[in-house]
């Protein structure tokens, strides 16, 4: 049932205080993306406990397969199940961000912003921290056969822009961050924190790279996250981001200049 015809019968029934909070879900989802800043939802009490118990269970999915390979990859998990969630709670895919852009100029500039930051602090901050405790971060395998194998690389950009880009966003960014803010009320310091305990969950979403690649991808998450939350909760922006990011990781690794 979408949000809006909830709505509908809530009035029907007379429960005006329950309608005002779900109009204004409806509201929100019908915005442009990038248009809508930080706002309290103001999701009712049985709302925001249903967004906790699926941030929860999101949250169990990824360390379940990440840490202890008791689940199937968490990625397709996520990315399916945000997608019906948002359908079904929210009438669609536009309150998770996946609406068009106001203006995609705009977007692909926060998106290059936000992916030159986190090369940037991982390669002048991370690194070097990391690298007084932990070995380097592992690499996913099959990476070392990109170097000099054009079709090899090709194969890798595909991986990169649907399961890594548009697939964890979708899960991580999209689904997850939005359901933890919900259960926290949907206010503007909610977002934020659901920004931080996300990137904790992404940091463990890459488990296989050892401490310092649970950093590193935390880090990553938390710039994606900002991004995503200065850009009036445009997804594009973290879809592009984690693109172009590990779009010119493959390209250092085809031409030899990195392991």
């Amino acid at each position: 049932m979408s949000i809006a015809t909830e709505a509908n019968e809530l009035k029907q029934r007379g429960e005006p205080k329950m309608n005002a909070s779900i109009s204004a879900r409806a509201t929100a989802a019908g915005s442009n993306v990038g248009s809508n800043p930080l706002q309290a939802n103001r999701l009712p009490r049985g709302q925001r406990w249903i967004s906790l118990a699926e941030f929860v269970v999101g949250g169990a999915i990824v360390i379940g397969h990440n840490v202890y390979h008791v689940v199937p990859n968490e990625v397709p998990l996520l990315f399916v199940i945000g997608l019906i969630s948002f359908r079904l709670r929210d009438g669609g895919w536009r309150p998770m961000g996946l609406g068009w852009p106001t203006s995609w100029r705009r977007t692909v500039l926060i998106a290059l912003g936000a992916a030159a930051l986190r090369i940037l602090i991982g390669t002048l901050v991370i690194d070097p921290i990391t690298a007084h405790f932990w070995p380097p971060a592992i690499a996913p395998s099959g990476m070392d056969a990109i170097t000099g194998h054009l079709t090899v690389a090709l194969r890798w950009l595909a991986i990169v822009w649907t399961f890594a880009a548009l697939g964890e966003e979708i899960g991580y960014r999209g689904y997850l961050m939005n359901r933890a803010a919900d259960a926290g009320g949907g206010s503007r310091a909610a977002y934020w924190a659901a920004a931080v305990a996300v990137s904790v969950l992404f940091g463990y979403g890459h488990y296989y790279k050892g401490p310092a690649g649970i950093v590193d991808s935390g880090m990553a998450g938390l710039v994606l996250g900002t991004a995503y939350l200065l850009s009036g909760r445009n997804l594009w922006v973290c879809i592009l981001a984690h693109g172009f990011v590990d779009t010119i990781g493959l390209i250092a690794v085809f031409l030899g200049l990195s392991k």
